[in-house]
Parts: structure tokens; C-alpha cells; sequence
């Protein structure tokens, strides 16, 4: 459920601030993009995909206002220099980091048996290693400017064991423990950490992991793209600390927190086991 708004700081610097979005070249990320770029923010947007980047990079130029920066980074953030690469850009582009959205994460659906090493630690290269290390790197440097906002985008699983998602659903869990932390522990430094948990999203996602063949999606709608995008911006102006968007949605998340772990794991289990056809989310 949403939190209770708290003060959202900002730098004073504002007219070279930059949001920066991880896995921004299309679905949520470039959502959120382009919500923020329409509110007058510089966006720098980040992706693996030079391909996809350019698309995205071009929809965000034809949007902004004049004086308005739309900055591409080819980067794969797992990379150990991740964060020197993006203050680089910042640098080369006379931006400072105003806001930062974790947005690049990646599914991994079926039984963990069937599930390679190398995807594994991909997994958690990229969910766990790489939003830790950025989430750290910028909470410094925005406290140290006077101000900014962080945005991890998780997932609502992460509030609850997921079975055929195993993984993913644990990189989630990890997502919400450590950006609620370091949300309180950032309390009064002027940076605001947000941690946004959606539930199922019409991208292409779950079809990737195969999870489009599970009762839970056919079940549960998902929203879009937009709408996620308009409920996190809509947070960050609140400076709340936890966003799910969609009111069925924060209901659910309320349930499953409060669901006993006996009847929560089966019951995900039975919801997210594959039907017909291999798939996950």
C-alpha cells in the first residue's frame, strides 16, 4: 500500500538536474521516461540495446521542450564501472543526478532445475548486485548535492515466495527489504527512496518468462505501461516511500503481507504454475 507521504526534498540546482532511468528503452522504463520528461525533467535513459535506445531516444526528442536534455547510455549496469560511466555522462552533459529509477531487472520462469547457472547469476547480477550498487553510489552523491529522490522498481511478488519463479521472485523480496532500509536510513538527508511494487504489466515481461500461461495472469489483468508510470510520478510528487499502483492491487499486497506463509505458498504455487505451453513472467 502506499505509505505516508514524507517531505520530498530536491537540490537547488533544478535547471540541471537529470532523471535518470536503468532499463528505460521501452515498458515501464520508458514510461516513466517519458512521464518525467513531460513534468520538465532532463532524462538521461539507459539500456543493453543500441536498437532500442535509438527508438526510444527518438519518441523522447520528439516530446521534449526546448532546453530539455534527452541522453542516451548504451551501458549493461551490471558492469563493475557502471557508476562511473553514468557520472561521466552526467559530467559530459553538465547534468547532476536529481532522481534515479532502478527500472532494469530481468524474469527467469519454470522449475529452478530447468533454470541455467549463468542465468541465475544473471538474474542476480542485475535484480540484486547492480540496483544495490546504484542505489548506493547515488544516495551518496545526492546527499552530498542537498537533495533527490531514488526509485526502485520491484515487483509485488517480492512480497511473497513465488514457486516456477523462484529466483526472480527473491530478487524481489531482497528489492523491497533493502529499499524500505535504506529508505529510513535515509531519513533526513534530503533523499527520498521509493520503492515502487507493481503487480502484472502489459509489456512483453511475462511472455519472456513464459508466466502468460499461468492462472495468476489470466486472472489478474495488468495495467499499463502509463498507468504505472502516472502512479509513480504521482508518488515521487507526494514523496511517498512505498508505491503499488492500482487500487485492487494495494489491496492485494496488503493480503499477502498478511496472508499466513502455510496458505500464501501453496496458493502462489498453484497460481504461478505453468498451463499448457512453457511460460512465466
Amino acid at each position: 500500500m502506499n505509505d505516508q507521504p514524507k517531505p520530498n526534498h530536491v537540490p537547488t540546482r533544478r535547471g540541471r538536474l537529470a532523471t535518470i532511468v536503468t532499463g528505460g528503452s521501452r515498458g515501464i522504463g520508458l514510461a516513466l521516461a517519458r512521464r518525467f520528461l513531460d513534468d520538465g525533467h532532463n532524462v538521461v535513459v539507459i539500456a543493453r540495446g543500441k536498437a532500442g535506445l535509438d527508438q526510444a531516444v527518438a519518441v523522447l526528442r520528439a516530446e521534449a521542450r526546448q532546453g530539455q536534455s534527452v541522453v542516451p547510455l548504451v551501458l549493461d549496469v551490471t558492469r563493475a564501472d557502471a557508476c562511473q560511466t553514468i557520472d561521466e555522462t552526467l559530467a559530459g552533459n553538465g547534468l547532476e543526478p536529481g532522481i534515479l529509477i532502478n527500472n532494469a531487472g530481468v524474469g527467469l520462469g519454470g522449475t529452478l532445475t530447468t533454470q541455467s547457472a549463468d542465468d541465475l547469476s544473471h538474474l542476480v547480477a542485475l535484480n540484486v548486485d547492480a540496483l544495490t550498487r546504484l542505489t548506493r553510489h547515488m544516495l551518496i552523491r545526492m546527499r552530498d548535492n542537498g537533495g533527490g529522490t531514488i526509485i526502485n522498481v520491484s515487483s509485488l511478488g517480492g512480497y511473497v515466495p513465488g514457486p516456477y519463479q523462484a529466483a526472480y521472485y527473491a530478487s524481489k523480496a531482497y528489492v523491497n527489504a533493502f529499499t524500505e532500509a535504506a529508505g529510513w536510513e535515509a531519513s533526513g538527508s534530503g533523499v527520498n527512496v521509493m520503492l515502487v511494487a507493481p503487480g502484472p504489466v502489459e509489456t512483453g515481461f511475462h511472455a519472456a518468462m513464459g508466466a502468460e500461461k499461468s492462472l495468476y495472469r489470466r486472472l489478474l489483468p495488468g495495467m499499463s505501461p502509463a498507468a504505472i508510470a502516472n502512479s509513480v510520478h504521482l508518488g515521487y510528487r507526494l514523496g511517498l516511500r512505498v508505491v503499488v499502483p492500482g487500487p485492487h492491487f494495494r489491496l492485494m499486497s496488503l493480503a499477502l503481507r498478511i496472508l499466513p506463509h502455510p496458505i500464501a505458498l501453496p496458493l502462489i504455487g498453484f497460481l504461478l504454475k505453468p498451463r499448457g505451453t512453457a511460460g512465466s513472467r
